[in-house]
């Protein structure tokens, strides 16, 4: 499920008030939503705005061609309409995201998990406008059949192939394919010898080396709200990813009652406690963002202690009797106190 809020750049704001090296800043648009890439110069490697902008072309480019949703030629698509028992193909970078995702599905006790689109499609997010009735039990129980991406889809990494126990078994890459997009260029800036720079797209990011400052990355973690934007967090990154998602972008409302797109795996309906968001940092944006959806998905009670258990840097954000309570895990607490 794709997280639709930002994160506050804050360094931008620095950067552009100082002298300094050299800063170049792009945006546009990849994934459905906008990125923003800033490089810093190096002493020994003046900016080449080409190469950076083939660099992220490309990766945008190679992350669609295997998890675009939308796109009915990329390989999520075409897994999703192949047939039933038929081993599909698939590249190195798929498999490398089904083996992060499977991960974080074991490790958070099936919090997260990409076959929830029957339970998405059912409860009708992502079609804004819809006059339609809440799902019934029954049909809540028959989504949940087709859920359940440990034992509903088998990999073999020999053969690099994918193969469905179900034919109506589907892939929803999008609570981590954002997040490998990030990585893949980041990768790209790597190898072309840039070492400064930080890589957002739709909020997710990969902060490299410093500013021109030469201080960590600085970014204000938003205040989740429907209305007006604010920075409730300020975070300081450096080679490390960071994804944060919330509940407050994308719900709907009947007889008064709340309904969040963030689903509970295990009941199949919209998650019921009071934490508004997750923040995660990581070693990489692919572990933020998928470690971020399953934390959300588990509310701060239970996602802390997992949290503190694996050791993952997390600040969730709950509503506590109208105003905002930040929570840190231990592991984002003892690294900031490092920096």
């Amino acid at each position: 499920m794709p997280h639709i809020f930002k994160v506050l750049i804050l360094c931008m704001l620095v950067s552009a008030c100082s002298r300094g090296p050299e800063t170049l800043t792009l945006s546009g648009e990849a994934f459905g939503t906008t990125y923003n890439v800033s490089v810093v110069e190096r002493s020994d490697k003046p900016i080449d705005r080409a190469e950076i902008d083939l660099a992220i072309r490309t990766a945008i480019a190679a992350t669609n061609s295997d998890f675009n949703n939308w796109d009915p030629t990329s390989s999520v698509s075409r897994f999703n309409t192949s047939a039933n028992g038929e081993p599909f193909t698939v590249s190195v970078a798929f498999l490398e995201l089904m083996d992060i995702a499977d991960t974080i599905h074991s490790d958070s006790g099936g919090y997260f998990d990409m076959t929830l689109a029957p339970l998405i499609e059912l409860w009708g997010f992502f079609k804004p406008g819809l006059d339609q009735d809440l799902p019934t039990d029954a049909d809540i129980g028959s989504a949940l059949s087709k859920v359940g991406q440990d034992n509903l889809i088998t990999i073999d990494h020999d053969a690099r192939t994918l193969t469905k126990v179900d034919p109506a078994v589907t892939l929803n890459v999008s609570a981590i394919a954002k997040g490998y997009g990030i990585d893949n260029l980041s990768s790209g800036l790597s190898q072309a010898g840039y070492r400064n720079y930080m890589v957002e797209i739709g909020g997710d990011l990969f902060a490299s080396g410093q500013t021109a400052q030469g201080r960590a990355w600085s970014l204000g973690v938003e205040r989740p709200t429907d209305g007006s934007r604010g920075v409730l967090h300020i975070v300081s990154l450096t080679g490390q990813g960071m994804a944060t998602s919330g509940d407050y972008r994308n719900y709907y409302e009947e007889d008064g009652i709340r309904y969040s797109h963030i689903l509970d795996p295990r009941t199949g309906k919209p998650v019921t406690h009071n934490t508004a968001s997750v923040s995660v940092i990581a070693e990489n944006a692919t572990l933020a963002d998928g470690w971020a959806t399953a934390l959300l998905a588990m509310g701060s009670e239970r996602g802390m202690d997992v949290a503190d258990r694996l050791g993952l840097k997390a600040i969730f954000i709950d509503r506590v009797d109208g105003v905002f309570e930040v929570l840190e895990s231990r592991a984002y607490i003892q690294d900031r106190a490092r920096r």
